[in-house]
């Protein structure tokens, strides 16, 4: 079994998926617009000029597969309740990528040093999407 984020963009799924391709270097993996569904769409399931954006995307940064989707343009885009963890593997590279993700964006908590992580910090993306921006300590290991 497996858990992945999808998260809908109303609208702006692709100036997303750009966005995170430059500040994260996501890779985009799959993506297809709603001209192109094997199956005609039932009358006002989508607004007109919906023709042209993103029915279903797949895109990932480092390990993890995100899907993405501009929705049926029927939705508020308002996220709450969750943050996606962002674990860089140094804190060259956490600030970095913080910076990217501030850009637009708003910064939650600055980007420091914890007793749990020797970077962390929250940011808000343009998109309103919550990142937490973590390097783990290196402190002692069981054994």
């Amino acid at each position: 079994m497996q858990v992945q984020p999808y998260l809908f963009f109303a609208g702006r799924c692709e100036e997303a998926l750009d966005f995170y391709r430059k500040s994260l270097g996501a890779e985009v993996t799959m993506l297809m617009r709603y001209k192109d569904s094997p199956e005609p769409q039932t009358a006002g399931m989508m607004p007109p000029g919906f023709a042209d954006k993103v029915m279903h995307a797949s895109f990932r940064i480092g390990g993890t597969d995100v899907l993405a989707s501009d929705g049926s343009g029927h939705e508020e885009l308002e996220f709450k309740g969750f943050s996606l963890c962002l674990t860089p593997g140094d804190d060259a590279a956490a600030r970095k990528a913080f910076d990217a993700l501030a850009q637009g964006g708003r910064v939650v908590q600055a980007l420091t040093r914890t007793f749990f992580s020797s970077s962390f910090g929250m940011v808000t993306d343009r998109f309103g999407i919550m990142w937490m921006v973590f390097v783990p300590s290196q402190g002692p290991t069981a054994g």
